[in-house]
């Protein structure tokens, strides 16, 4: 088999051979199954009129919105198009590996993700590792993000309900973010990729982390201005750290029950972050079924792993 030149050929990385093992073809049938599940079960908890009700006429957020939701994939699609000369079909891949993290459990998309690649040799020469150092420079850079945004907005997070204990909550805080960077004492054997394409992709996260942030702090000032933008700030940040919890689907309602605790059932602040869930897993179904009516029109655009070929 001929494998495609693609920018990382020069690195010494185990070759990729064609998958024929039929475990990860069901694999990959099962966690297709299961996302589709997943948002038939979600859209059920959607009340579509009262999303309806509760959408602002300033209609500026709409792009704001569209511009949050999309930052991840587009950032993805970035760095494997570096990595693997991944063509632009392949976002598709990358919106259903989203859909499925958030979903599903935590980094079933990122498996999704890889069984796609290995039916797909030319993309890449070793998948795994590519996808094992994106994640893990994405929980870095985010906890970097945090930290810095943590330091910045300290003087308002005593507008929160943290009690007696927030000073003590936010030293726990950047002590356990401080700790994760630990994991760079043994950079040489987590990592597969060599240094400068570590650090483009750690900086390709960093802007597309600080991007989501103002992004969504943007959004909840244009939807309600009263508080203080900083005040947004702080709340976003504490959704960026609920995004890093592994094994919980749903984190956008994960978080809006944490922000009505921080913030008070009875206030708009609560309303408004339940109304950016019910939004974000609205988007999820939107996109899900847009990828499925792909999938049956045009069967060569299916996100779905195909069957790889051998020569």
């Amino acid at each position: 088999m001929t494998l495609t030149t693609a920018p990382l050929a020069h690195l010494d990385l185990p070759t990729l051979q064609p998958e024929r093992k039929l475990w990860s073809t069901w694999l990959s049938r099962i966690l297709s199954a299961a996302l589709l599940i997943a948002i038939v079960f979600q859209l059920g908890q959607i009340d579509a009129k009262q999303l309806q009700n509760a959408l602002p006429q300033n209609l500026w957020f709409l792009p704001v919105l569209l511009a949050l939701y999309f930052a991840l994939p587009i950032a993805d699609w970035i760095i494997f198009r570096r990595l693997w000369a991944l063509p632009a079909s392949g976002f598709l891949i990358l919106l259903a590996k989203r859909i499925g993290n958030e979903v599903l459990i935590s980094y079933s998309g990122e498996v999704y993700f890889y069984l796609w690649a290995r039916k797909r040799t030319e993309l890449s020469a070793a998948p795994f590792g590519a996808i094992k150092d994106v994640n893990i420079l994405s929980a870095l850079a985010a906890n970097l993000v945090a930290l810095l945004l943590l330091l910045l907005t300290y003087p308002l997070i005593s507008q929160l309900n943290l009690g007696q204990y927030s000073d003590e909550s936010v030293t726990f805080a950047a002590i356990m973010l401080m700790s994760s960077f630990l994991i760079l004492l043994f950079s040489r054997r987590v990592f597969t990729l060599e240094r400068p394409q570590l650090w483009w992709i750690f900086g390709v996260h960093i802007v597309r982390l600080s991007a989501g942030v103002l992004l969504c702090a943007l959004l909840w000032f244009i939807i309600l201005p009263g508080p203080h933008f900083g005040f947004w700030l702080v709340l976003s940040m504490i959704r960026l750290l609920v995004g890093r919890l592994p094994f919980f689907p749903n984190k956008e309602a994960l978080f809006a029950v944490i922000a009505i605790f921080l913030v008070g059932q009875d206030s708009a602040v609560s309303t408004l972050i339940t109304l950016t869930a019910s939004t974000m897993l609205a988007m999820h179904v939107l996109v899900a079924a847009t990828l499925g009516a792909l999938a049956l029109v045009s069967p060569d655009t299916s996100v779905f792993p195909k069957k790889a070929k051998s020569s």
